[in-house]
């Protein structure tokens, strides 16, 4: 008769994951093995002896029974202590991805697990790191997404350490590979959303608008709840970067549009920036919408930069305004405070302008401007358009002495003064090859 003790059966199981001959071998038995709640209180228990069967197992050589007994231990009550924040972050500091990579599902307790404890003990910051560790390591390269993302960037969120999502966010998601993990639509939606949320806490606009906007644009038979939030902060964010909002991609669900016009945030949106009035009482009426959205920050950012953007329409209509004209039109009615803002936009770069001392201001094209790394990169460009040119003129220089050598070799040769020049011209669309570029 089978074992029915969770500490003998764990001493089951400790026998047959160090006894097994193949990684598959461990993974299909630590799988199959029933009935499930006896195989979660084994693991989630000491050996027969009393003994930790930790403390006997090498987490890069035994990564998949570590990681059985972790997610075991962070779910099971009545187990042993729930693992502590430095035993997670060593293993997800050390373990074998490969070997991972053969249990998805229980990589994906394991970070549901972090979280969790963390949120339990009131500390959602110690479970950043192990998060990291396990999110940056676990999938082949940084292009994959992982059911680990939207587990990582929510702590972030939670920890209200936004900058600690970085490392990850600078990482385009290109790849997606459901056998590396158990994906769901809304792990894609809640990555983004969370990324989005967290590059905004950090004025990082331009990213934060693309993240929202990869959200929002997801494909779908129906807009999820998610999506019209992230369209919601994809406005306000535009509104902030860029005075104005942008069109969505044309594959974007044409319902969450609609959905969208039915809300105080389209009212906003078509009074910015001009309607300053306007803008502020939509701000107070609806209030309480905002903030139980958690917009309300993004909302005044905007209205604060409200009056720049109105600025920065004028310049292009006029050449020259006085300073108390540019303050109806911004509806900013202190001379000083317009000033204030001119000089800041100019040094921005927003505008180009001067002021003269009678209070006139005079508006011009910006000059262009390059950074270091662009220039660097157009002198690369030149350096080895160069040596292209360079490698081409030898080639050439070869094929006709070639091409002449073997004319003046025929016996006919009358006649042929400058004739490689005209086989060359011939011959070479038809033979580029032959100077390095189709080789």
């Amino acid at each position: 008769m089978a074992p029915t003790d969770p500490t003998q059966v764990m001493d089951t199981i400790l026998q047959q994951v160090t006894t097994a001959d193949s990684l598959i071998a461990v993974a299909n038995f630590l799988k199959n093995m029933n009935p499930k709640d006896l195989r979660e209180a084994a693991l989630a228990s000491p050996l027969s002896t009393g003994q930790d069967p930790l403390l006997l197992l090498s987490i890069p050589q035994n990564t998949l029974t570590v990681l059985y007994i972790l997610t075991a231990r962070l779910a099971v009550n009545n187990g042993q202590a729930a693992p502590t924040f430095e035993t997670l972050e060593n293993f997800c500091r050390t373990f074998d991805p490969e070997q991972a990579r053969l249990s998805p599902d229980r990589v994906t307790l394991l970070a549901k697990g972090i979280q969790r404890l963390a949120v339990s003990t009131n500390n959602p910051r110690s479970a950043i790191l192990p998060l990291h560790f396990l999110v940056t390591r676990y999938a082949p390269d940084p292009s994959y997404l992982t059911t680990i993302h939207p587990i990582f960037t929510v702590t972030c969120l939670q920890a209200t350490h936004p900058s600690a999502a970085l490392p990850v966010l600078n990482n385009p998601i290109t790849s997606i590979d459901t056998n590396l993990s158990d994906l769901t639509y809304n792990d894609n939606l809640i990555y983004h959303y969370t990324g989005g949320v967290a590059l905004a806490m950090l004025k990082r606009w331009a990213e934060a608008e693309e993240f929202f906007e990869i959200c929002v644009s997801a494909p779908g038979a129906v807009p999820a709840a998610l999506q019209l939030e992230a369209l919601k902060k994809l406005k306000l964010v535009q509104l902030i970067a860029k005075g104005k909002t942008a069109p969505l991609p044309k594959y974007t669900n044409q319902l969450l549009l609609r959905h969208f016009k039915a809300t105080p945030y389209h009212q906003f949106v078509n009074a910015y920036p001009h309607n300053v009035e306007a803008l502020r009482e939509i701000l107070s009426k609806e209030r309480n919408l905002f903030q139980s959205e958690k917009n309300v920050g993004l909302l005044k950012q905007a209205l604060d930069r409200a009056p720049r953007w109105a600025l920065k329409k004028l310049t292009a209509t006029y050449l020259s305004l006085n300073l108390a004209d540019i303050g109806k039109a911004v509806r900013i009615s202190d001379e000083g405070e317009v000033r204030a803002l001119l000089l800041d936009m100019i040094e921005s770069g927003d505008i180009s302008a001067a002021i003269s001392a009678d209070g006139s201001v005079t508006f011009s094209d910006p000059p262009p401007q390059f950074t270091r790394a662009q220039v660097d990169e157009v002198l690369k460009n030149v350096q080895e358009q160069s040596e292209l040119l360079e490698y081409l003129e030898k080639e050439m220089a070869r094929s006709k002495d070639f091409l002449s050598k073997a004319i003046k070799g025929r016996d006919d040769t009358v006649g042929f003064i400058g004739a490689d020049e005209d086989v060359f011209s011939q011959i070479a669309p038809h033979g580029a090859g032959i100077w390095g570029i189709d080789d």
